[in-house]
């Protein structure tokens, strides 16, 4: 290894190339820490009725144990990339692992409701900050001619890792208990920490130091988010009107004060210039109703079939596997027909068919069979799912200028983690699921069917925007300008790419 490789691309080297020994090393290394995050996001779903059952929770405590996560993980996201940008790629993702590891260890060592909802939150904060580290890192520490290569091996080894995560999930949760998949984040964390010590460069942006970070948007994001969710699951869960009207104005008061403070700032966190584009305002509230609907379903479909069905956990983490499989096999074939034909045909139909899949799980109920109810089912939803993916992370794109490219990427994966946040926090009351309904076969089957629709009309509702506002005349020039999307999985399911530079 030569001196001026050690120092990495910043130090005016070309990069490592991927086929080296390490070049292998580091694609090992960001792939593994992506997939420890993606590993706890597609089993957790799973494991709630466990947790529940274990702890006595009901079922606005188990909203929270998802939530928790995506809230600081949401409000931190374009944080954490900053960091890499200021402090260092290499020890902002070195600095996520361990705060993850540690706070998956007090997951899995919690003796209580409150002491797991803490450090599910503080595993959000570690998410945060190796999220955008690992893509980062591949972007800026290879060889330029290898970069698209890595973006893609990446890509699908992290994907594989989100495959195996319910079937791995469910065996940990049957086996030795729902625990350990909180706890395997450690051996996995140690790994990666000795990797990258030992073989991953560090790079950063020079001129990232001298710009001012918003702090002030960060906070009052986090607070708004926070005081909706809250005041959202407690309703759900039984609540006093006042304990929840204070916090859901609190909410909406810190939403008002961030949008006038990113319109004052000169380096707001979310630039308010962005949305001067209708292209890419349309692409956001598609992704906000495309991943509501994805994170509902998601959501109570592993309680319907474990409560009402009388899966086993290992038994619903495999039953939606079709899902991913049809991610990794088709989204990319879905990108490259969204730029041959443009993005609004799979836009519209990928939504509609992803609905139609939705509508079939009306069919399962109780005494439904695998093969004849459930698989019909999660495949169709697989099916629109990967027609609607990757186009969706194209138009984004090509809806502003290059240079702004990394940063509209950036809000749009925020957009997507925030549409499942706050159908977390709203579903189940809209649906009347509450207290320890979640416990009550009939009454978890009655409150899926109703949620099915639900999100059926918010997928189609996604496929009337794209109608109205996704012009092919428009879009189509740019689509061969914009940089090519790298679909990527979070929480189990296929998610808009995070570009370095989405942190700006």
């Amino acid at each position: 290894m030569t001196a001026t490789e050690r120092l990495g691309p910043d130090a005016a080297t070309p990069g490592v190339r991927l086929s080296s020994a390490r070049g292998r090393w580091i694609l090992s290394c960001v792939v593994l820490a992506s997939g420890m995050a993606m590993l706890d996001g597609t089993v957790v779903n799973v494991a709630l009725p466990t947790i529940g059952r274990d702890l006595g929770a009901s079922l606005s405590v188990l909203q929270w144990v998802v939530n928790a996560y995506m809230l600081t993980l949401s409000a931190l996201l374009l944080w954490g990339g900053a960091m890499g940008d200021r402090i260092g790629r290499r020890r902002t993702l070195v600095l996520g692992v361990t705060w993850f590891a540690l706070a998956s260890a007090l997951c899995g060592l919690a003796p209580n409701e409150g002491t797991l909802i803490a450090a599910r939150a503080l595993q959000g904060v570690g998410g945060a900050l190796l999220t955008p580290g690992s893509l980062a890192l591949v972007r800026s520490v290879f060889h330029p001619d290898d970069q698209a290569r890595a973006v893609g091996a990446w890509s699908g080894l992290t994907g594989v890792a989100g495959a195996l995560g319910p079937f791995l999930g469910g065996w940990l949760i049957d086996g030795p208990g729902w625990r350990w998949i909180f706890l395997i984040n450690v051996p996995l964390a140690a790994l990666v920490l000795a990797v990258a010590v030992r073989h991953v460069p560090e790079s950063r942006d020079a001129g990232a130091a001298d710009a001012p970070f918003d702090r002030a948007g960060a906070v009052l994001a986090a607070v708004c988010l926070a005081g909706v969710s809250y005041a959202l699951i407690g309703s759900s869960g039984g609540a006093s009107a006042l304990s929840t009207a204070l916090p859901a104005v609190l909410g909406v008061a810190a939403g008002v004060a961030f949008v006038l403070v990113e319109r004052r700032r000169s380096a707001p966190m979310l630039p308010p210039s962005l949305f001067a584009s209708r292209l890419f305002s349309a692409a956001n509230g598609m992704t906000l109703c495309l991943y509501a609907g994805i994170g509902g379903i998601l959501f109570l479909l592993p309680v319907q079939l474990q409560i009402t069905l009388g899966y086993d956990a290992l038994q619903a983490g495999t039953a939606t596997l079709p899902v991913t499989a049809l991610m990794l096999l088709l989204s990319a074939r879905a990108g490259d027909l969204a730029r041959r034909v443009g993005p609004t045909p799979p836009l519209v139909v990928g939504p509609l068919v992803a609905a139609a899949g939705v509508l079939l799980m009306l069919r399962i109920g109780p005494d439904a069979s695998y093969v004849a109810q459930v698989l019909p089912a999660v495949a169709v939803l697989g099916l629109g799912m990967s027609l609607f993916v990757a186009p969706l992370t194209a138009t984004v794109l090509a809806s502003v200028e290059p240079e702004h490219a990394g940063l509209a990427s950036g809000v749009n994966n925020t957009a997507a983690r925030v549409a499942q946040l706050l159908v977390v926090a709203a579903l189940p009351l809209a649906v009347g699921l509450s207290g320890e309904a979640y416990t009550r076969p009939a009454e978890v089957n009655d409150s899926f069917h109703r949620a099915a629709y639900g999100c059926a009309l918010l997928f189609t509702l996604a496929a009337v925007t794209a109608a109205v506002f996704v012009r092919p005349r428009q879009i189509r020039p740019r689509l061969d300008e914009a940089p090519k999307p790298q679909c990527r999985s979070h929480l189990g399911v296929s998610g808009p790419a995070l570009e370095p530079g989405a942190e700006r």
